[in-house]
């Protein structure tokens, strides 16, 4: 059999139709963020073992809303737009393991397949879905500024419904862009068994986090959100029962890797 090539799927004799590159993957990106309490209960019910609600503020989710432009190393992907440019919006919760704290990132939805391939590496959860997001630009004809009385949309669909939508006003500087999405993540890794009614081939409970960042001012401002149901997502499970905050940052992110907390594979 010939060797084939590719970080990932499909592999080839070049290698050149791999969904995603080798890592280090770089990312530039607004976010905005919407901080708020639901019932902890239903937060744990989607901690799979070994993973236990946080100790502190175990009902606080993040929902993100993200605007990516993003490449490997050689940066092929910034002259060819459309392999750099996607979307998403994804809900975070905390969660500890062995006494220390992590995010999870429990739904996502993305707009592009190599999105969703890096997800499978990392242990995303990710799905298709319409995510939207006012741009700031300098120039105001049409377009928010990042400053005090900047006016910021978001909405998120999936399967023709929508999910989700928010307004946020900036109001001042912050001193973080809020506190659910600031730990290393934990996720799992899972690989389903091929035969019928087998336990899963493959689980490993990993922890990953940027190699290197760096980010312009924190803003936060007065937010509006609604969760909207739907006959084949659960995020409305999670009921906006207090907002914390609003945030709008933009960042610059390199992933290059995670680690094994711990094999799980039955």
């Amino acid at each position: 059999m010939p060797d084939v090539q590719g970080f990932f799927y499909p592999r080839t004799a070049s290698g050149r139709s791999s969904l995603i590159p080798n890592p280090p993957w770089f990312y530039s990106g607004d976010l905005l963020t919407v901080e708020y309490r639901t019932d902890p209960a239903r937060v744990a019910e989607l901690l799979p073992a070994p993973l236990e609600l946080a100790e502190e503020d175990p009902g606080a989710v993040a929902l993100i809303w993200a605007d990516w432009q993003s490449c490997s190393t050689d940066r092929a992907e910034l002259l060819d737009p459309v392999r750099a440019q996607y979307k998403e919006a994804f809900v975070v919760v905390r969660c500890s393991y062995q006494g220390r704290t992590f995010s999870r990132c429990v739904y996502i939805w993305v707009d592009k397949d190599f999105a969703i391939g890096r997800g499978l590496h990392q242990g995303y959860p990710k799905k298709l879905g319409s995510m939207w997001q006012t741009r700031p630009h300098p120039f105001a004809q049409a377009a928010p500024q990042i400053a005090p009385g900047g006016v910021f949309g978001a909405t998120l669909a999936a399967g023709d419904r929508r999910l989700a939508q928010a307004v946020l006003t900036l109001r001042e500087e912050s001193a973080t862009n809020g506190f659910v999405n600031s730990h290393p993540m934990a996720h799992h890794r899972i690989f389903p068994g091929i035969e019928k009614g087998s336990p899963d081939s493959y689980v490993e409970l990993i922890s990953s986090g940027s190699a290197a960042f760096e980010a312009g001012p924190a803003w936060k401002g007065d937010v509006e959100v609604e969760l909207f149901d739907s006959p084949t997502e659960e995020l409305s499970r999670l009921t906006v029962d207090e907002v914390i905050g609003g945030y709008y940052r933009q960042v610059g992110v390199k992933w290059d890797g995670g680690s094994t907390l711990a094999t799980l594979t039955p």
